[in-house]
């Protein structure tokens, strides 16, 4: 218990660099309170206590703001940045070294009792926002964007943004690292209005040239007359 508990420490020192000691990331990080009230409860949840397991988790959303269902299975190293609005479902699966900005929803798309909720692989880094909805899977090392709505399975070490969710970028893997820049995220929207725009400018210098050709036409065809 006392390993895991350091280790999930390190986690934060690793991830945010606001954190200045250990004693200030015990106390003031909702986000690992969060995380490990969610193991008080899950304990209960895999012991059929279903009732303590729901009622922890109520608490702990009460104290944190993170709302994790105890049925959700959660791997090593996780860590949640901020904390406020972040939804997990039951049915969700978390692999290790995962990390989920404020406001991010791990989510359903059925009523029925099946596994509903994403699985987030290793290495997956989810922007502030963002909407992860169905039953599909993450890959290892991938990033979504801020504010993103993924409702189908991404790749292994892709990079999704917009909404619905696209890929914009696919990168080699690269180990122990966690970040998500958000400003070098491309955005396709902007993309596909400059290519609107050098279309049209492309456009404008064609009619400029037709339309010199035609006034020394006119000209010719005045003079010969």
């Amino acid at each position: 218990m006392f390993k895991n508990l350091r280790e999930d420490i390190n986690s934060v020192f690793e991830r945010d660099p606001a954190a200045r000691n250990v004693l200030e990331i015990i106390f003031c990080y909702p986000g690992l309170h969060a995380l490990w009230i969610y193991r008080v409860a899950h304990w209960f949840w895999t012991n059929e206590l279903f009732f303590l397991g729901r009622l922890t988790s109520h608490i702990g959303r009460f104290l944190t703001g993170v709302e994790i269902h105890p049925g959700a299975k959660i791997g090593r190293k996780f860590f949640i940045d901020h904390g406020m609005g972040v939804v997990i479902g039951e049915t969700a699966e978390i692999g290790d070294n995962v990390t989920l900005y404020h406001g991010v929803t791990l989510g359903g798309v059925t009523w029925d009792k099946v596994k509903r909720h994403p699985t987030l692989e290793d290495n997956v880094v989810i922007g502030s926002g963002a909407k992860i909805l169905g039953p599909f899977t993450v890959g290892k090392g991938a990033k979504i964007g801020s504010n993103s709505v993924v409702v189908k399975a991404v790749p292994e070490n892709a990079t999704v943004v917009g909404i619905p969710g696209r890929m914009v970028m696919e990168q080699k893997k690269e180990e122990g690292k966690a970040d998500l820049e958000h400003g070098q995220l491309p955005d396709p929207e902007a993309k596909a209005i400059s290519c609107l725009f050098d279309q049209i400018r492309e456009l404008e210098r064609k009619y400029d040239t037709l339309a010199k050709e035609h006034e020394e036409l006119k000209k010719r065809v005045e003079t010969v007359s």
